[in-house]
This record gives C-alpha cells, structure tokens and sequence, in this order.
C-alpha cells in the first residue's frame, strides 16, 4: 500500500512541476512581449536621482524638497505608464 501512495505523491509532485513549468514560461513570454527598455530606464533613473536628492544638504531654499516631490509623481506616473503597457 505504501508503494501505491508513493507512487501517488510522485505522479502529483510531477503535474505540479509541470504546471508550475508552463506558468513560469507563459509569465516569462509575456515580460519579453511586454518589455519596456525605455520606461524601465527612465524609472531607475528617476529612482536613482531621488536617492541622490535624499542624501543632498537640506540647505537648498526649499527646491531640494519640490525635486523630491516632482520625481516622486514622476516615479508613480511612469509605474502607472508600465503598468498600462503591460
């Protein structure tokens, strides 16, 4: 009997391999079809000029804080244009 529930456990492990196999490779053929080179560049760009604002000195009349602002509704519109694209 316990051969017979191996042999159960074994067929279920393969089916669940074998969905997760198909479900990775559907996820990864849409990122290709959906690859956004130029708003993914812009958004780590973006990200990256926010962290260099954060670490500015704070004595900039108040303009280092409106960048911070502006970039980081920058940020959330191009996460929205990916996602739109997706």
């Amino acid at each position: 009997m316990s051969n017979q529930a191996s042999w159960f456990s074994k067929k279920a492990f393969v089916r669940f391999a074998v969905v997760v196999a198909v479900a990775a490779v559907s996820f990864a053929g849409g990122c290709v079809v959906a690859a956004q080179p130029h708003m993914t560049n812009a958004l780590n760009y973006l990200q990256s000029a926010r962290g260099e604002l954060q670490v500015a000195e704070h004595d900039k009349g108040g303009h280092r804080v409106n960048a911070l602002r502006l970039i980081n509704e920058a940020i959330g519109e191009v996460q929205a244009g990916i996602a739109a694209g997706s």
